[in-house]
């Protein structure tokens, strides 16, 4: 359990599931993680891509969107947050895009009075081809065009966080363009093909590279689609160093980021100050 009560440390949760076609039945068990993760201490709690549908086929989202700031994903979402008086990233949730044919694949953040604060639209689309599987997003989702940031107060502490989803992993000018933050924030459905090979190496050099803490929120299973995903939600410090993580099925990782622990990284090994380009 997590008991911090300093205010230059903030208590975080992240959530792994493994979605199903079912709105309904995913928003429930998304429920109860926050609900367990709230109860534990956590202040901000993170919710995978992908978790509130994991369609059978790619266009099952499409009939799912929902216009900003209206729908029962987004009062649902709006409500949780409220009831267990958090911070709630909330994965991604398909929502009406220009295209009538797509969806924009967002990060809608909620604070603890229920309202929505930030919001990230997915900037780069995955695509990913071998002879037994086919993944192209650009065909139903359509690409964001502005990074996001999510800025909040707790406790008289400010804490700046990157928000990112999944494949925007592979792309570092993205975090550079966020700027000095303290915790980049990356909800995930990693395949595992590419998951096993390169997430945690991807989300460490982000730490590192970066000087921050990363939580990352992940599916990991195989789903009723038949889509495998990789799991391994976790938190990493400024060092690199995993400090929890969750390899697969549901449930949720808690941890601490610590300004303490923030500054001692940038003071010893001051290399965002040595940037040159």
């Amino acid at each position: 359990m997590i008991t911090s009560t300093n205010p230059l440390e903030l208590q975080v949760a992240s959530i792994q599931m493994v979605s199903t076609p079912s709105v309904d039945e995913n928003m429930e068990a998304a429920n109860n993680f926050i609900h367990a993760a709230a109860s534990q201490g956590a202040q901000l709690v993170v919710l995978p891509e992908y978790f509130c549908l994991m369609g059978l086929k790619d266009t099952d989202k499409i009939r799912a969107r929902e216009a900003i700031g209206q729908g029962p994903i987004q009062d649902r979402l709006s409500a949780i947050a409220k009831e267990h008086q958090v911070y709630l990233v909330a994965g991604t949730i398909p929502l009406v895009a220009k295209d009538p044919n797509k969806v924009l694949n967002t990060t809608l953040v909620f604070d603890p009075a229920g309202q929505q604060i930030s919001r990230y639209d997915k900037i780069h689309l995955f695509g990913f081809q071998t002879n037994t599987e086919r993944y192209q997003e650009s065909e139903t989702i359509e690409a964001g065009e502005h990074p996001g940031i999510l800025k909040i107060s707790v406790d008289g502490q400010d804490w700046a966080f990157g928000l990112s989803i999944c494949y925007d992993l592979r792309f570092p000018e993205l975090y550079r363009a966020l700027g000095q933050v303290d915790c980049h924030i990356i909800p995930a459905a990693f395949t595992y093909t590419t998951g096993k090979d390169h997430w945690e190496i991807l989300l460490r050099a982000r730490a590192i590279e970066n000087q921050c803490y990363v939580l990352a929120s992940a599916q990991g299973g195989t789903h009723p689609n038949r889509r495998r995903t990789w799991g391994n939600t976790m938190l990493i410090d400024p060092w690199g160093e995993v400090l929890s993580n969750l390899p697969e099925g549901q449930g949720f990782i808690s941890g601490v980021l610590s300004k303490d622990r923030l500054n001692e990284v940038r003071s010893k090994l001051p290399a965002l100050a040595h940037r040159k380009l």
